[in-house]
């Protein structure tokens, strides 16, 4: 074997063996993978578990917490509970018990089969059809922990805590507090409970406030869970019932979370979609259209499961949507711990939300995805509507109220439009003179060019009528965004709509028409008929003044009619902005057409044109140059 064998030989060691240690995980990386696919693990074996126990009684085991010859004598019913719930066999029998938690704002109802929340009414909010604000009732929810006891897959959802008062109606106002515990007590070996060794659910209830404390405290319980556990298992399940009269495909109803120390997310709000969650979370919330089910850990969450989907048979006609997490609260056997959570229920108010420091707002879409939107609907708009509806005025006045504030805002530009648009009126007889110098298709190139420098002499800008209109977009895209979303609107009527957070309805159709519905809503259609005057008043200042291409003032005209179909079953409140914009804007034109003298700006045409020719714009030279390319490429082929 030669040298250049031998070196050879050596190289590609040395690559295998650099390769190897880039590119094996360092022990904490294998350790976190460890972490996560036990976790995992442990959670299809609970539900499997779980499972097998709903259906079949385990054999006994006695082996690890219960030595043998401590059981006593016990008839056949108890022996069977022990072999199912091993040393919370005297939880698992009982009469259920509701106790009512109520504040300024909620009205909670706790039982003590399972010690969870069992209903939670919002109050000062009705449903669209005057019904008390339900956003979770007893029939259809589900909340508790799994772990593992005497080789057993426990969970407390079915068994019976003891409350820390039999009074049946406990309430806190303004700044006051008040606690109220349920706890759920192990087996001693003579079947009493053990008052040393339970679970405890902490709640802690401020007057005024939507957000309230559940602290799980596990105490005494080294002996009686596995010790080879270091979480529990939440498990919370939901069927949300409709709230509102229209559901809003921008601002449905989901599942929201925050990832820890990043950022919120959410799962898909129009189909079923489930979420495999193999990092920490801050907090997962129920969100529907104007409220939240939010609960939020002090700590994180840690590996789970979220899903939301609509069940094909719906149960009642109340029904929305179902909602469902399963996540892992880590803890430590030994001695005695705590697990610090918060509930929010309540509305998807930007401030309220906004005051608990958790990023809560940014379930309400206001535009988060583009800076700007949220921007301008964040530092501008809410502030602005919020000040306004301070002072107690209808809410129709609060929109045309802010509409001419913005309007206001907008006016420079506006005036800006028009007044480049004036200038090219202008000089619309100049450039109809050029269409008739250069009418041949290949003499397009010297028409460009002769157009460019007409402009030039006269000091227009074509492009002047264009960027301020461009600047208006954002806002008008911000409010598509706002209106529906706000909370503000709901159940609020103006004139003949009855909730500006919903259609207003004038007539409803004998048939379901595509696209359009069932009803009309005169908002809507109001909107549709100034747009089109708008398109038609726009066309006539601009005829001529652009070569549009062949179809775009055909569809100038259509888009007004795919508005109507989409506005109709949209937020009234929208739709008549967007009807005060037109307004408003159509008297800013007559304001702007006396006070602008199209006979004096021809004059200072003139006059411009007279002056020593100016250096080409950008826009100007890029255009001139595409031209030129233009008609490069045509005389090429």
């Amino acid at each position: 074997m030669n040298k250049n064998s031998i070196l050879g030989f050596i190289l590609i060691a040395a690559i295998m063996i650099g390769y190897t240690y880039w590119f094996t995980p360092s022990g904490k990386e294998l350790a976190q993978q460890k972490h996560i696919a036990d976790s995992l693990a442990n959670i299809e074996q609970q539900r499997i578990q779980k499972e097998q126990a709903e259906t079949t009684v385990l054999a006994p085991d006695i082996t690890l917490e219960q030595p043998a010859e401590e059981i006593v004598d016990v008839n056949e019913d108890t022996k069977q509970l022990r072999d199912k719930y091993a040393q919370f066999a005297g939880a698992a029998s009982g009469e259920e018990k509701l106790t009512i938690l109520e504040n300024d704002l909620l009205r909670i109802e706790l039982s003590n089969k399972g010690g969870h929340i069992k209903t939670v009414e919002v109050k000062d909010y009705q449903t669209y059809d005057s019904l008390p604000l339900i956003l979770i009732e007893p029939e259809s929810s589900r909340f508790g922990l799994s772990f593992f006891a005497g080789n057993r897959i426990i969970n407390t959802e079915n068994l019976y805590f003891t409350p820390s008062s039999t009074e049946p109606d406990i309430q806190v106002n303004g700044d006051n507090t008040l606690n109220f515990s349920m706890r759920l007590y192990a087996d001693q070996a003579d079947g009493e409970k053990n008052p040393n060794s339970y679970i405890e659910y902490l709640y802690t209830m401020k007057g005024d406030n939507y957000l309230f404390d559940l602290t799980i405290n596990i105490v005494g319980m080294e002996k009686v869970i596995s010790p080879n556990n270091n979480y529990l298992g939440l498990n919370w399940y939901a069927d949300l019932r409709k709230q509102e009269l229209v559901q809003d495909a921008f601002n449905g109803s989901t599942i929201y979370y925050k990832y820890s120390d990043d950022e919120v997310d959410y799962l898909s709000e129009t189909d079923d979609e489930e979420e495999q969650i193999t990092t920490k979370l801050n907090w997962v919330s129920y969100k529907q259209r104007f409220f939240s089910s939010t609960i939020i850990a002090k700590n994180f969450f840690d590996n789970g499961k979220l899903n939301v989907y609509v069940k094909k048979d719906q149960p009642n006609d109340r029904y929305l949507k179902t909602m469902e997490s399963e996540f892992e609260l880590p803890m430590q056997v030994q001695g005695n711990s705590s697990i610090p959570l918060q509930f929010y229920f309540g509305p998807n108010k930007f401030y309220t939300l906004k005051s608990y420091d958790l990023e809560l707002e940014r379930q309400i879409p206001i535009g988060w995805g583009f800076f700007l939107l949220a921007w301008i609907n964040q530092y501008i708009v809410i502030p602005v509507f919020d000040w306004l509806g301070s002072y107690g005025w209808n809410y129709g006045i609060v929109i045309l109220v802010l509409t001419l504030m913005l309007k206001l805002l907008l006016f420079p530009i506006a005036y800006k439009t028009y007044y480049s648009s004036a200038k090219m009126r202008v000089l619309k007889p100049e450039i109809d003179e050029l269409g008739k110098k250069f009418p041949k298709k290949e003499d397009a190139m010297k028409k460009q060019q002769a157009t460019m420098a007409l402009y030039r002499q006269a000091g227009v800008n074509p492009a002047a009528g264009c960027v301020p209109m461009l600047l208006q977009m954002p806002i008008l895209f911000a409010m598509f965004k706002f209106f529906p979303a706000s909370i503000e609107l709901r159940q609020q009527p103006f004139l003949w709509a009855t909730d500006l957070s919903s259609y207003d309805s004038i007539m409803t159709l004998p048939w379901d028409i595509p696209f359009y519905g069932d009803h009309v809503s005169l908002f809507t259609l109001l909107m549709t008929v100034s747009t089109i005057m708008y398109t038609y008043m726009n066309n006539q200042m601009m005829a001529g003044q652009t070569n549009q291409m062949p179809g775009m003032k055909t569809m100038m005209y259509l888009m007004p009619i795919m508005f109507l179909g989409i506005f109709n079953g949209y937020a009234s409140g929208l739709s008549y902005y967007y009807f005060l914009a037109n307004i408003i804007t159509f008297a800013q034109m007559f304001v702007f057409r006396y006070a602008i003298n199209e006979n004096k700006l021809r004059a200072q045409i003139e006059i411009n044109k007279k002056k020593p020719a100016k250096k080409k714009s950008a826009f100007q030279k890029r255009l001139e140059d595409a031209a030129k390319q233009k008609g490069y490429n045509q005389k090429k082929k």
